[in-house]
């Protein structure tokens, strides 16, 4: 299986750390959105999309990828985040986006990470030290997960 993960992470490093973890388990390669083309995704047998979650939405350079992206005619893809406050919630208007645009959308993963963004600076930030091991182990098994998934052919709608 060839995957692909397109990750923006910009304050700590969280985001790039959980497409770490998934990368090692599904072997991907892990870039940010201006160094591919939205046609070198055609190469993939499943693309992951990441990044922090500010105000309650993915990072613009992340979400203007995916919008200049054509129809996905089915190709597999899946989400993830990291965000203060670790909401799966977060991620649906991304793997939404992604189903309007033809793409199979096979999970999504969140978790808490740090997280100084705004005024949580004033008050030294919260959630020091996440994503942690016991986060990342979370990850690595969503990555397992999804790789039965695209071995069996399969998709989750959940």
């Amino acid at each position: 299986m060839k995957s692909l993960i397109v990750v923006v992470s910009v304050h700590h490093g969280n985001t790039r750390r959980v497409a770490q973890a998934i990368g090692e388990v599904l072997e991907s390669q892990i870039r940010e959105p201006e160094e591919l083309a939205p046609e070198d995704l055609a190469a993939f047998d499943l693309v992951g999309f990441g990044s922090g979650i500010y105000f309650g939405k993915f990072h613009e350079r992340l979400v203007a990828f995916v919008e200049r992206l054509s129809c996905g005619q089915g190709q597999k893809v899946f989400v993830f985040s990291t965000s203060g406050l670790g909401r799966a919630i977060a991620n649906r208007p991304l793997e939404e986006l992604l189903r309007q645009k033809g793409f199979a959308v096979l999970g999504s993963f969140t978790c808490k990470g740090y997280d100084t963004f705004g005024v949580l600076r004033v008050f030294g930030g919260i959630n020091r030290g996440k994503p942690g091991e016991k986060e990342l182990g979370k990850a690595r098994k969503f990555a397992r997960f999804l790789r039965i998934l695209v071995a069996e052919g399969g998709e989750n709608h959940a």
